[in-house]
């Protein structure tokens, strides 16, 4: 049985060091041989920070994620495409997305509307082939729908705007009416259910096959909007600053050893990476646009800063809990042991600002379906501890994940974290490799997908030098081993990191090291046309 930890728990098991031993002897998680085709149930967050967990060092409660890192693996140098499409395109194609138009490439029809080349299937078309059922629940961002597209079962939910009332949904590809104010909808607890009506009609109807599912959260993604109960769990706690809790969130990370490095700097000047002034006069007087300092900000800053964050906390919240009742459905059906389950965000925190979908009604209680607010920098900077700059950018607050891996029947290494080096177009060939479905995916000699398997990782940890490759809206970079080089918009300069003492990109190498900078950009050079090649097939 998984166990349901508190934060304090799963944090004194770790500290003590046992996590691996007394821990997971205590809650009876025995490895045992992995069975030859698992379940595989992929989860996806949205806009959620590297430190917004417990298990990764954050203040919110997360028991039911905890649980799932205290009984398998966490990877602590993961990483996604620094934006919500792309990321999903690499997740479910195993590509670039540049690769596969899903982001912008000079002289393609490419970007959030292009269209992925027919060589570019979606994951779900070899599990299906190799006998699994394979079903969708929530945001989508990709090209086509979700039925047509290979899934036996999809509730797509495109309307990001509005987490109370949703305007745009489907299921199977059949558009739903819209859903009325005033209702006690709530999109993150609506996903709960649609994956559980899928599980029930599996366990029914389909007993004997595998399942795949893809569950993508739309929380923590603007607006905040939640429950009142759970915001009521999050509030006070956030009148501290965003200082404070970015200080105790680092000791956390620090006592967990999930990052040895320094502290970046908060850097107040970097804002949202989109200028909506219109939108900040809508907001009111409460707004800020910058990370400034806490104690430089009015009472009324401070309150409604504090608010926007307990709404965010709950959002998380709310999304744990529904991932709790979906393992109490797995458990009921005897699954849980043979089921892989991971566990990633698409980007970073996001410092964005700007109102959207009904508008914003200041006289509306925050976090209502009436409000409209975003995190900003203050919070974006506190949710993506340890690293600088936020989602979009390339550096490491914009492209870092948390990732858990959980999967009672194959991984005896239970609590463990794993420093290897990963990107989202691992997964593909992961799950290719543990639904044994190599067989089953048709080889395209001329497009050979770049990612590798974390399957081995498994086992032990284990660091194999590779060279991966990142582009967004003139934000670039390339790590190669521990060596990194990044730029934030087209108008910057490159920078050199070593990351094997500072993955937190404090010291800048570049003038002291020209060489190494220059070989680097040589090699991007290289991947940004390769891409370009690719996308034009």
């Amino acid at each position: 049985m998984l166990p349901v930890l508190s934060v304090p728990l799963f944090q004194t098991c770790i500290a003590l060091k046992i996590g691996a031993s007394i821990c997971v002897s205590l809650f009876a998680i025995t490895p045992v041989l992995a069975a030859e085709r698992p379940n595989v149930l992929l989860i996806m967050a949205d806009d959620l920070g590297f430190s917004d967990l417990g298990c990764y060092g954050g203040e919110i409660q997360t028991p039911h994620l905890d649980s799932l890192a205290v009984g398998g693996l966490r990877y602590t140098q993961f990483y996604n495409t620094g934006r919500c499409w792309p990321t999903r395109a690499s997740l479910m194609t195993g590509y670039y997305p540049q690769s596969v138009r899903r982001d912008t490439v000079p002289g393609v029809r490419s970007g959030g509307r292009g269209v992925r080349p027919e060589w570019a299937p979606l994951l779900c078309k070899p599990l299906k082939r190799a006998g699994y059922r394979a079903y969708h629940t929530g945001k989508w961002h990709l090209d086509g729908m979700p039925i047509e597209s290979g899934f036996d079962h999809s509730y797509y939910l495109k309307d990001q705007h509005r987490f109370f009332n949703p305007t745009l949904h489907w299921k199977d590809d059949v558009k739903l009416p819209p859903v009325p104010k005033g209702t006690d909808f709530y999109a993150t607890v609506a996903l709960g259910d649609h994956v559980i009506e899928c599980l029930d009609e599996h366990a029914t109807e389909h007993p004997d096959r595998p399942f795949f599912h893809y569950l993508a959260f739309a929380a923590p993604h603007f607006p905040l909007q939640a429950l009142p109960e759970d915001i009521s769990r999050h509030r006070g706690t956030y009148q501290v600053g965003w200082e404070s809790i970015r200080e105790s969130r680092w000791n956390r990370i620090q006592e967990l050893g999930l990052v040895k490095a320094p502290l970046s700097a908060v850097m107040p000047n970097v804002g949202p990476p989109y200028d909506f002034p219109e939108s900040i006069e809508q907001l009111g007087d409460g707004e800020v646009n910058r990370p400034l300092p806490w104690d430089s900000l009015t009472q009324e800053q401070q309150a409604f800063q504090a608010a926007k964050m307990s709404i965010h906390a709950a959002m998380i919240d709310c999304m744990d809990q529904q991932i709790g009742r979906i393992l109490d459905k797995i458990r009921e059906m005897q699954e849980l042991e043979n089921t892989v389950i991971f566990f990633l965000s698409d980007n970073g925190a996001s410092a964005e600002i700007m109102v959207r979908g009904d508008g914003h009604d200041p006289n509306a209680p925050m976090g209502s379906w009436a409000s409209h607010l975003c995190l900003g920098p203050g919070w974006s900077t506190t949710s993506n501890t340890p690293f600088r700059y936020h989602k979009t950018w390339t550096h490491e607050g914009g492209i870092a994940t948390p990732l858990i891996v959980h999967w009672s029947e194959g991984i005896d290494d239970a609590g463990a974290l794993r420093h290897q080096v990963g990107h989202v177009i691992d997964i593909w060939p992961t799950v290719i490799e543990l639904a044994g479905a190599a067989g089953d995916e048709p080889q395209d000699a001329d497009h050979p997908r770049p990612g590798q398997s974390l399957v081995p990782s498994f086992a032990s940890d284990r660091f194999t030098e590779r060279t991966l490759w990142w582009s967004h809206e003139g934000n670039r970079a390339l790590r190669q081993g521990d060596w990194k080089i990044s730029v934030a918009g087209n108008d910057g300069d490159w920078e050199l990191y070593d990351l094997s003492v500072d993955r937190t990109e404090t010291k800048n190498l570049a003038d002291s090291n020209p060489a190494k900078l220059n070989a680097l950009r040589e090699i991007w050079n290289k991947l940004d046309a390769q891409h370009t090649i690719w996308a034009g097939q």
